[in-house]
């Protein structure tokens, strides 16, 4: 399912023009990574927590020629879905 299919099932359900649905979809997105750029964590109840993290340096290896590269630490957006979320998506399968 991509973004466009999203803006579509929502203008369908709700009689909003799908314009308007995209410019609240682009909106909630664009502030998302706003927010998450300054530091912030985004916790939607009931579907789950986005954040930053860092992971710390570490040594790998690469695989065609087996020489070691050192990987920087850095910090990475997170996500993790909510146990509410989880039980809804999995309890039919």
């Amino acid at each position: 399912m991509t973004k466009g299919d999203v803006v579509r099932l929502i203008s369908d359900k709700t009689g909003i023009v799908r314009e308007d649905i995209q410019v609240i979809i682009d909106s909630f997105f664009e502030t998302v990574k706003e927010s998450m750029r300054d530091g912030h964590h985004i916790e939607i109840r009931g579907f789950g927590t986005m954040k930053m993290r860092e992971r710390k340096a570490t040594t790998a290896r690469n695989p065609k020629t087996g020489e070691k590269v050192d990987i920087p630490a850095r910090i990475v957006p997170t996500f993790k879905f909510s146990k509410n979320f989880r039980d809804e998506v999995t309890k039919e399968i």
